[in-house]
C-alpha cells in the first residue's frame, strides 16, 4: 500500500456544521499544503440549528455525533484525508474508505470516531485539544459574575418595564470577587485558565485533580491543591471542569452539595453527568446554595417543564461556553498544521492515542 506522501492529488473530504464550517478548514488547509495537488470536498450538516442536539446510541461505539454511520459511506469513499466535527467514523465506516490514512476531529477529544477500528486500519486520527478552552474559561467567569451580581436578572427587570430596585436592597446584592474563594474541580486546559483569569479580582482559588501538579507559577499565585471534599467544604464557588469518565460521573452529589458552605455557587461548564441536578435543585430551593451558572444539563436538552429552569436563583444558557469564533479558526490552524506534519514524515502534534 503506498503511503499518503505517495498520492499525486490527495483528497480532502471536510465535514462540518454550522459552528465548525468547512471553508475555515479549507482555507488553513490550502495555506498549509501549498504546492500539493489536493482536491478538498464539503458536507455541512444542519446542526445546531436544523439538529441541535447530539445522539448517544449505546449500540454505536462512538459518542455525541450527529446522523447515522451509513449516511456518509458515500462521502467517505474516496478520501485520503477526512476533518470532522460530529460525523460519526465507525469500522464499517473505514471499510467504506479504501484509501484513507488520517481523520481530523475539530474537537478535544474524539469521541465520534472507533478508536480500535482506526488503530487496527492503520489509520492516524488527531484531534484538536484546548481549541475551546480559552472560550469556555472566558464564559465561566462571565456566568459567576451574571449569577452572583444579578445581571440577567436584573436585564429582564428593565426589559420588562419593572426597573426593580430591590436589587439594590441589601439583601439582594451579591458579593465581589474579591471576597471569595474559588474552587476548580479539574485543572487541565480550561481549569487553568479559570484561575489565572480569577487572579487578578483577588479570589482565593482551591484546586483539585489528581492528574495534576501545581506549577511554580501557580504557588507564587496563591493557587492551592487540596482534595475535593475538603474543596467543596472551603469554597464560596465550586465550578466543574473535569473531564467525564467512569470517575467523574455524578461526582458532584447530595452528600458533596450538602456538605458544601450554607449561601455558596456552584458553575457547570462542563457536561452535565458531573452534577446530581436534583440534589441541587433541592439545594437551591432551601437556600442552603445561593445560587448556580449552568450552561450544561442531564438531560441535555433539559424538559421544558424542569423545575429547576423555574428558579430565581440559577442563570442558564444553552451549552455555549465554547462557541467563540476563535475556536473555530484555532482548530482549523491545529488540524491544518498536523496534517502538514504528517504529509511531511513528521509526527503530528496533536495524535490521538
Amino acid at each position: 500500500m503506498n503511503m499518503i506522501s505517495d498520492v499525486k492529488t490527495l483528497t480532502i473530504g471536510i465535514i462540518g456544521d454550522g459552528f465548525m464550517q468547512p471553508a475555515f478548514f479549507e482555507e488553513a488547509l490550502a495555506k498549509v499544503l501549498a504546492g500539493r495537488p489536493v482536491r478538498f470536498k464539503h458536507m455541512e450538516l444542519g446542526w445546531p440549528l436544523k439538529v441541535q442536539s447530539t445522539k448517544h446510541d449505546p449500540s454505536l461505539p462512538v459518542a455525541e455525533f450527529v446522523g447515522r454511520p451509513e449516511a456518509y459511506f458515500d462521502f467517505l469513499g474516496d478520501l485520503d484525508i477526512l476533518v470532522t466535527h460530529l460525523a460519526p467514523i465507525t469500522a464499517e465506516s473505514l471499510r467504506h474508505a479504501p484509501k484513507l490514512k488520517i481523520i481530523a476531529v475539530s474537537r478535544g477529544g474524539p469521541v465520534n470516531i472507533e478508536m480500535p477500528a482506526a488503530r487496527d486500519r492503520g489509520v492516524t486520527v488527531i484531534n484538536t485539544p484546548g481549541r475551546n478552552a480559552s472560550a469556555v474559561a472566558e464564559f465561566t467567569v462571565a456566568s459567576l459574575l451574571a449569577e452572583t451580581r444579578n445581571l440577567i436578572r436584573g436585564h429582564l427587570s428593565v426589559a420588562s418595564g419593572e426597573f426593580r430596585r430591590d436589587f439594590y436592597h441589601y439583601d439582594h446584592t451579591g458579593p465581589e470577587l474579591c471576597e471569595l474563594t474559588v474552587g476548580i474541580i479539574g485543572y487541565g486546559d480550561i481549569g487553568t485558565r479559570v484561575a489565572r483569569l480569577l487572579q487578578p479580582f483577588g479570589c482565593s482559588i482551591l484546586v483539585s485533580d489528581p492528574f495534576k501538579q501545581l506549577t511554580d507559577e501557580d504557588r507564587a499565585a496563591g493557587v492551592q491543591k487540596v482534595e475535593l471534599d475538603d474543596l467543596t467544604r472551603q469554597a464560596d464557588v465550586v465550578t466543574l471542569h473535569p473531564r467525564v469518565t467512569s470517575q467523574t460521573k455524578g461526582m458532584i452529589g447530595r452528600d458533596r452539595i450538602n456538605a458544601m458552605k450554607p449561601g455558596a455557587y456552584i458553575v457547570n461548564t462542563t457536561r452535565g453527568q458531573v452534577l446530581d441536578y436534583a440534589a441541587l435543585y433541592d439545594a437551591l430551593v432551601s437556600g442552603h446554595l445561593r445560587g448556580a451558572a449552568l450552561d450544561t444539563f442531564d438531560p441535555e436538552p433539559p424538559p421544558a417543564d424542569w423545575p429547576l429552569l423555574k428558579l430565581a436563583n440559577v442563570t442558564l444558557s444553552p451549552h455555549i461556553a465554547g462557541a467563540s469564533r476563535f475556536s473555530v479558526t484555532k482548530a482549523a490552524n491545529m488540524i491544518a498544521t498536523d496534517i502538514g506534519l504528517i504529509l511531511d514524515g513528521r509526527p503530528p502534534l496533536y495524535p490521538t492515542k
